[in-house]
Protein backbone atom coordinates (compact mmCIF):
# COMPACT_ATOMS: atom_id res chain seq x y z
CA UNK A 1 0.00 0.00 0.00
CA UNK A 2 1.55 3.40 -0.83
CA UNK A 3 1.62 6.23 1.36
CA UNK A 4 -1.12 7.90 -0.12
CA UNK A 5 -2.90 5.49 -0.08
CA UNK A 6 -2.71 4.53 3.72
CA UNK A 7 -3.67 8.52 4.34
CA UNK A 8 -6.87 7.83 2.32
CA UNK A 9 -7.90 4.88 4.09
CA UNK A 10 -6.67 6.62 7.59
CA UNK A 11 -8.59 9.61 6.76
CA UNK A 12 -11.83 7.85 5.75
CA UNK A 13 -11.93 6.04 9.16
CA UNK A 14 -10.86 9.14 10.62
CA UNK A 15 -14.01 11.12 9.59
CA UNK A 16 -16.54 8.02 9.74
CA UNK A 17 -14.77 7.53 13.26
CA UNK A 18 -15.97 11.10 14.34
CA UNK A 19 -19.01 11.72 13.11
CA UNK A 20 -21.06 8.18 12.74
CA UNK A 21 -21.55 8.12 16.73
CA UNK A 22 -22.69 11.74 17.15
CA UNK A 23 -24.99 11.56 13.58
CA UNK A 24 -26.36 8.61 14.97
CA UNK A 25 -28.90 7.14 12.20
CA UNK A 26 -29.61 4.24 14.48
CA UNK A 27 -30.52 6.44 17.50
CA UNK A 28 -32.50 9.15 15.08
CA UNK A 29 -34.85 6.31 13.05
CA UNK A 30 -37.78 5.69 15.74
CA UNK A 31 -38.07 9.24 16.09
CA UNK A 32 -37.58 9.90 12.04
CA UNK A 33 -41.06 7.25 11.98
CA UNK A 34 -42.62 9.10 14.70
CA UNK A 35 -42.59 12.15 13.20
CA UNK A 36 -43.25 10.87 9.64
CA UNK A 37 -46.56 8.28 10.77
CA UNK A 38 -48.68 10.16 8.58
CA UNK A 39 -46.80 9.56 5.86
CA UNK A 40 -47.34 6.78 2.94
CA UNK A 41 -43.99 4.18 2.67
CA UNK A 42 -43.55 5.82 -0.58
CA UNK A 43 -43.23 9.32 1.11
CA UNK A 44 -41.16 7.76 3.62
CA UNK A 45 -39.09 6.57 1.50
CA UNK A 46 -38.42 9.65 -0.55
CA UNK A 47 -37.97 11.59 2.71
CA UNK A 48 -35.42 9.16 3.56
CA UNK A 49 -33.68 9.94 0.79
CA UNK A 50 -33.74 13.69 0.73
CA UNK A 51 -32.38 13.76 4.47
CA UNK A 52 -30.11 11.53 3.00
CA UNK A 53 -28.64 14.26 0.55
CA UNK A 54 -29.21 17.08 2.88
CA UNK A 55 -27.15 15.57 5.29
CA UNK A 56 -24.50 14.74 3.12
CA UNK A 57 -24.25 18.23 1.69
CA UNK A 58 -24.58 19.72 4.93
CA UNK A 59 -21.44 17.97 6.62
CA UNK A 60 -19.63 18.04 3.73
CA UNK A 61 -19.97 21.58 3.25
CA UNK A 62 -19.31 21.75 7.29
CA UNK A 63 -15.83 20.40 6.30
CA UNK A 64 -15.08 22.18 3.35
CA UNK A 65 -16.09 25.84 4.06
CA UNK A 66 -17.37 25.71 7.74
CA UNK A 67 -14.51 27.87 9.26
CA UNK A 68 -14.91 30.28 6.51
CA UNK A 69 -18.61 30.87 6.94
CA UNK A 70 -17.97 31.01 10.93
CA UNK A 71 -15.43 33.67 10.48
CA UNK A 72 -17.52 36.03 7.61
CA UNK A 73 -20.17 36.21 10.80
CA UNK A 74 -17.49 36.40 13.54
CA UNK A 75 -18.67 33.13 14.84
CA UNK A 76 -16.69 30.62 17.22
CA UNK A 77 -17.41 27.10 17.20
CA UNK A 78 -18.28 27.44 20.77
CA UNK A 79 -21.05 29.94 20.19
CA UNK A 80 -22.48 28.01 17.44
CA UNK A 81 -22.36 24.92 20.14
CA UNK A 82 -24.59 26.62 22.45
CA UNK A 83 -27.16 27.82 20.21
CA UNK A 84 -27.30 24.72 18.22
CA UNK A 85 -27.58 22.64 21.57
CA UNK A 86 -30.27 24.16 22.88
CA UNK A 87 -32.46 23.57 19.85
CA UNK A 88 -31.27 20.08 20.04
CA UNK A 89 -32.44 20.24 23.68
CA UNK A 90 -35.77 21.72 23.27
CA UNK A 91 -36.47 18.48 20.24
CA UNK A 92 -35.52 16.34 22.98
CA UNK A 93 -37.62 17.54 25.37
CA UNK A 94 -40.90 18.09 23.29
CA UNK A 95 -40.53 14.56 22.56
CA UNK A 96 -39.94 12.75 25.86
CA UNK A 97 -42.65 15.44 27.32
CA UNK A 98 -45.49 14.90 24.33
CA UNK A 99 -44.66 12.34 21.50
CA UNK A 100 -48.22 12.46 20.40
CA UNK A 101 -47.77 15.92 19.33
CA UNK A 102 -45.45 14.26 16.96
CA UNK A 103 -46.82 11.25 16.44
CA UNK A 104 -50.13 12.78 15.27
CA UNK A 105 -49.44 16.30 14.27
CA UNK A 106 -51.90 18.54 12.92
CA UNK A 107 -53.35 18.00 9.26
CA UNK A 108 -52.57 21.73 8.42
CA UNK A 109 -48.48 21.08 9.22
CA UNK A 110 -48.57 17.57 7.30
CA UNK A 111 -48.62 19.67 3.99
CA UNK A 112 -46.00 19.82 1.99
CA UNK A 113 -44.03 17.12 3.50
CA UNK A 114 -40.86 17.54 1.45
CA UNK A 115 -40.90 20.93 3.09
CA UNK A 116 -40.26 18.68 6.98
CA UNK A 117 -37.38 17.24 4.67
CA UNK A 118 -34.66 20.07 5.73
CA UNK A 119 -36.27 21.13 9.54
CA UNK A 120 -36.39 19.35 11.47
CA UNK A 121 -35.72 16.19 9.82
CA UNK A 122 -32.16 16.89 8.46
CA UNK A 123 -31.23 19.40 11.02
CA UNK A 124 -31.62 19.05 14.33
CA UNK A 125 -32.72 15.39 14.06
CA UNK A 126 -30.02 14.05 11.69
CA UNK A 127 -27.09 16.76 11.42
CA UNK A 128 -27.52 19.32 14.52
CA UNK A 129 -24.82 21.48 15.99
CA UNK A 130 -22.46 18.34 17.27
CA UNK A 131 -22.25 16.95 13.91
CA UNK A 132 -21.86 20.15 12.68
CA UNK A 133 -19.21 21.06 14.88
CA UNK A 134 -16.97 17.90 14.64
CA UNK A 135 -16.81 18.53 10.55
CA UNK A 136 -15.88 21.98 11.18
CA UNK A 137 -12.89 21.16 13.07
CA UNK A 138 -12.52 18.23 10.82
CA UNK A 139 -11.69 20.74 8.07
CA UNK A 140 -10.21 23.45 10.47
CA UNK A 141 -7.00 20.71 11.11
CA UNK A 142 -5.95 19.83 7.59
CA UNK A 143 -3.19 22.05 6.65
CA UNK A 144 -4.59 23.76 3.30
CA UNK A 145 -2.25 22.82 0.26
CA UNK A 146 -2.27 20.97 -2.92
CA UNK A 147 -0.97 17.75 -1.76
CA UNK A 148 -3.33 17.87 1.08
CA UNK A 149 -5.84 18.64 -0.77
CA UNK A 150 -5.48 15.33 -3.34
CA UNK A 151 -5.24 13.01 -0.15
CA UNK A 152 -7.32 14.64 2.55
CA UNK A 153 -10.38 15.27 -0.51
CA UNK A 154 -10.93 11.68 -0.99
CA UNK A 155 -11.44 10.54 2.61
CA UNK A 156 -13.54 13.28 3.35
CA UNK A 157 -15.37 12.82 0.37
CA UNK A 158 -15.88 8.81 1.09
CA UNK A 159 -16.38 9.27 5.03
CA UNK A 160 -18.69 11.52 4.57
CA UNK A 161 -20.62 9.11 1.40
CA UNK A 162 -20.11 5.97 4.37
CA UNK A 163 -21.86 7.95 7.32
CA UNK A 164 -24.92 9.33 5.15
CA UNK A 165 -25.28 5.81 3.32
CA UNK A 166 -26.01 4.84 7.05
CA UNK A 167 -28.36 7.28 7.39
CA UNK A 168 -30.32 6.24 4.64
CA UNK A 169 -30.56 2.48 5.80
CA UNK A 170 -31.64 3.35 8.98
CA UNK A 171 -34.47 5.60 8.21
CA UNK A 172 -35.67 3.76 5.24
CA UNK A 173 -36.39 0.91 6.78
CA UNK A 174 -36.57 2.25 10.29
CA UNK A 175 -40.50 1.19 9.74
CA UNK A 176 -39.75 -1.96 9.52
CA UNK A 177 -37.86 -2.41 12.84
CA UNK A 178 -40.90 -0.32 14.11
CA UNK A 179 -43.79 -3.61 12.62
CA UNK A 180 -41.11 -6.10 14.36
CA UNK A 181 -40.81 -4.66 17.86
CA UNK A 182 -44.52 -3.14 17.74
CA UNK A 183 -46.51 0.20 18.92
CA UNK A 184 -45.68 -0.63 22.72
CA UNK A 185 -41.67 -1.11 21.53
CA UNK A 186 -41.32 1.76 19.45
CA UNK A 187 -42.90 3.74 21.80
CA UNK A 188 -40.20 3.21 24.29
CA UNK A 189 -37.54 3.38 21.99
CA UNK A 190 -39.11 6.58 21.14
CA UNK A 191 -38.63 8.00 24.50
CA UNK A 192 -35.61 6.45 25.33
CA UNK A 193 -34.07 8.03 21.96
CA UNK A 194 -35.79 11.28 23.00
CA UNK A 195 -33.96 11.51 25.85
CA UNK A 196 -30.63 10.51 24.47
CA UNK A 197 -31.01 13.44 22.16
CA UNK A 198 -32.25 15.68 24.89
CA UNK A 199 -28.99 14.59 27.37
CA UNK A 200 -26.72 15.02 23.66
CA UNK A 201 -28.37 18.58 23.31
CA UNK A 202 -27.25 19.39 27.01
CA UNK A 203 -24.14 17.67 26.32
CA UNK A 204 -23.19 19.82 23.28
CA UNK A 205 -24.29 23.12 25.05
CA UNK A 206 -22.16 22.23 27.85
CA UNK A 207 -18.92 21.84 25.94
CA UNK A 208 -19.69 25.02 23.93
CA UNK A 209 -19.95 26.59 27.58
CA UNK A 210 -17.01 25.26 29.16
CA UNK A 211 -15.06 26.72 26.02
CA UNK A 212 -16.51 30.18 26.18
CA UNK A 213 -15.98 30.19 30.06
CA UNK A 214 -12.18 29.62 29.37
CA UNK A 215 -11.81 32.85 27.51
CA UNK A 216 -13.16 34.75 30.29
CA UNK A 217 -10.24 36.95 32.27
CA UNK A 218 -9.59 35.53 35.52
Amino acid sequence: MTEELRQIVEGVLLVFAALFPIVNPLGGAPIFVAMTSRCSPPERAALAWQVTINAFILLLASVATGTYVLELFGLSVPVVQVGGGLVVSALGWQLLQDPSAIERPAPETLEPKRSRAFYPLTMPLTVGPGSISVAITIGANHPHSVRSLLTNGPAILVGVTLVAATVFVAYRYADRLGRIIGETGMSVLLRLSAFILLCIGVQIVWNGASALLRTLPV
